[in-house]
């Protein structure tokens, strides 16, 4: 049997859960209200048994002979017979001297001892093959003498069987109508989460689209909502990833195309130098692929960088002299002026060195790649401003700069808008990556218009996260 099929089902847990105490607390119940009744049951019994026994020990007196001193029991036969009349029971009495002798009564009828004290004593007695309930009472006047009085118990017995049965049976009854009735509500409010089980059960792999739910409760609407948020995630995660897949696979097919292009062109020719061009033309197209697929991993990279990202202390001004060194043999080959200001004195940032690395990496690539002047020399600085509540690194060119309606767009992935050009599809990944990048850092992108021309990205760090 597996592990899901030897686990109660949620209705019979909760009908357990109820019914158990409940039968538990019935039972306690039952048992006090028996005992308690049984109790004043008992206590009324034995004051009639004793109200007897005072009455046949009031009529105990002197006796009129020559010994003067012995006792007699005033009431004649008829007279007892009227005191110990009882419709259900019988009733035995003795009348006893101080030394256990009979006076008056039934022989043999003894209690279990004779107390000294004069408070009555009950007691249960076996006398001729029956079990009696007695009480013995002690007087001291007109002489010392007891007074025995003894009862079958038939009717106690009868009234304690009629109160169990009468107080028990409809209990029973009204239990098994509550554990009928526990059972059809508690059915019927789980009927929702078994249909949200049959359907997700039943849910194709491919469908993401939200779970129907019919609630009566709050918390199995609760549970829908979830499981419907769950699916809209995972379909939203689904679509990017096919489109992510999709304009990967459509940006890597161009410049392995151009490889297959440029090597298939020099393979038909022998002239060296037609090698030479496109060898040339075969390096270029494998540095932009190489180049996309850095930066799919860097945003690869910053999605896990969610889970575990460290915070530390970070020079942001030898960072940005770092990657400024690192891009100047760069610059120079293609005639930009590479520079940076606001270096020369400590600034330093809470932050992740590696995830800042890749945002100067990435916005100075840009710049190099997409803000180029047309006209005159081309300028690149990257600038770092403390402020008061704030410091701020910027990288800005002089290029042909892209509209300000605009702006917005290239920073989204897969758009790019290469100087006075018109927005486009293409490798447009570095803006995403610096936003990525920056989200992470709790640290703010802003894009403007450089004067009087170029484009200015602006990446804000709080001083109240320093």
């Amino acid at each position: 049997m597996s592990q899901t099929q030897s686990k109660p089902s949620l209705r019979n847990r909760l009908l357990r859960h109820v019914l158990i105490p409940l039968a538990v607390t019935w039972l306690v119940g039952t048992a006090l209200v028996v005992g308690i009744a049984s109790y004043f049951a008992q206590q009324a019994f034995d004051r009639a048994l004793l109200d007897d026994a005072y009455l046949v020990a009031s009529h105990v007196r002197r006796a009129n002979d020559a010994s003067g001193g012995g006792l007699e029991l005033s009431l004649s036969a008829q007279e007892m017979s009227t005191v110990l009349f009882d419709q259900s029971e019988t009733l035995y009495f003795a009348v006893l001297r101080p030394d256990g002798s009979l006076l008056a009564g039934h022989p043999g009828l003894r209690p279990t001892r004779l107390q000294e004290d004069l408070k009555p004593m009950f007691d249960a007695l076996d006398y001729q093959g029956r079990t009696l309930r007695s009480v013995t009472v002690h007087r001291q006047q007109p002489a010392d003498f007891y007074v025995v009085m003894a009862q079958t118990t038939a009717s106690r017995d009868s009234l304690l069987q009629r109160l169990l049965t009468f107080s028990v049976i409809p209990q029973v009854l009204l239990l098994g109508l509550l554990a009928a009735w526990l059972y059809r509500a508690i059915e019927e409010d789980l009927v929702p989460l078994a249909e949200l089980e049959t359907a997700v059960g039943q849910r194709d792999v491919r469908d993401l689209t939200p779970v129907p739910v019919t609630a009566t409760t709050h918390d199995v609407q609760r549970l829908g909502q979830a499981i419907n948020a769950l699916l809209g995630r995972i379909a939203f995660s689904v679509q990017a990833q096919r489109e992510f897949s999709g304009n990967v696979a459509h940006e890597l097919r161009t410049p392995l195309a151009g490889i297959r292009a440029l090597a298939d062109y020099g393979l038909r020719h022998t002239d060296p130098q037609v090698w030479h061009e496109q060898l040339h033309g075969i390096a270029k197209s494998q540095e932009r692929a190489s180049h996309l697929v850095d930066q799919l991993l860097a945003l690869a990279l910053a999605d896990e960088a969610h889970q575990d990202l460290e915070k530390t202390a970070v020079s942001l001004d030898a960072l940005v002299g770092e990657a400024v060194l690192r891009y100047l043999p760069k610059a120079d080959a293609t005639g930009v002026d590479l520079g940076a200001k606001g270096i020369d004195h400590a600034v330093v940032v809470q932050g992740n060195a590696a995830l800042i690395e890749g945002i100067l990496n990435n916005l100075i690539d840009n710049a190099l790649r997409y803000g180029r002047a047309h006209n005159g020399e081309s300028h690149i600085t990257v600038a770092v401003e403390t402020t008061p509540y704030s410091v701020v690194l910027s990288v800005t060119d002089n290029g042909a700069g892209v509209p300000p309606d605009k702006l917005q767009q290239i920073s989204q992935r897969w758009v790019q808008g290469a100087a006075g050009e018109t927005l486009k599809a293409g490798v447009g990944l570095g803006l995403a990556i610096v936003g990525t990048y920056a989200k992470l850092l709790s640290a703010r992108v802003a894009l403007a218009a450089a004067q009087p021309h170029g484009l200015c990205v602006h990446v804000t760090f709080d001083k109240s996260s320093l």
